[in-house]
């Protein structure tokens, strides 16, 4: 560093005691005990509800990882009225919603709408007290059941499941070659003019030949 205007002797810290400063994980096998306890005392503290919260099948985003679902942030309003549940019971029986979700398919609101369904059927709703049964609450025999744990507390999974489709590219014939394919077609594209002129000066030519 250059000494300038009234020539003062720069002052330049290089003790900045770094070894405070730097971040270890040495505790990172701990913290992840520490972890699947916490997820083991949840589960029981709250059995025999299940610990995740349903939600959506939703495709990845960009043309590069649309091929593959996966598990959304909540259910859309339009999936929750087709499927027939109020959007303010949803939460309180352990369905995901996401307000600001919309449907761009109908494929999508179908499958999410079979999902709600499908885990409507297998809910057992335990009443608020004890032996004051509301309407939509289960039976004596459905909760002693899942007291007694005859009941899997799963949710429903999120599957890749890649149907082939007719003519798609399962189908296609190993034996052709598309990248020749798609050069020749694009060399006949560019070579109309080309060879449109060139039959025209042939055909000329035998014309005058056979004068």
């Amino acid at each position: 560093m250059a000494i300038k205007h009234n020539q003062q002797i720069p002052h330049n810290h290089f003790r900045k005691d770094w070894q405070r400063r730097v971040r270890v994980h040495f505790d990172q096998p701990g913290r992840k005990q520490r972890r699947r306890d916490a997820r083991k005392t949840k589960a029981a503290a709250i059995a025999p509800r299940p610990v995740d919260k349903l939600r959506p099948i939703v495709r990845c985003p960009t043309i590069k990882y649309n091929r593959r679902v996966r598990a959304g942030r909540g259910f859309s309003l339009a999936e929750l009225k087709a499927a027939g549940i109020p959007r303010k019971l949803a939460p309180t029986i352990g369905i995901s919603v996401d307000p600001r979700r919309q449907n761009l398919s109908e494929e999508s609101l179908k499958a999410n709408v079979e999902r709600l369904q499908e885990y409507r059927k297998r809910l057992i709703l335990f009443p608020r007290r004890a032996g004051q049964t509301k309407k939509g609450d289960a039976s004596k025999e459905d909760i002693e059941a899942v007291k007694s744990g005859n009941i899997v507390r799963h949710l429903p999974a999120v599957k890749n499941t890649f149907e082939v489709e007719e003519g798609a590219i399962g189908d296609y014939e190993g034996e052709e070659n598309a990248y020749m394919k798609l050069r020749i077609a694009r060399s006949d594209a560019r070579l109309v003019g080309v060879r449109e002129k060139r039959a025209k000066a042939k055909a000329e030519e035998a014309t005058a030949a056979k004068k």
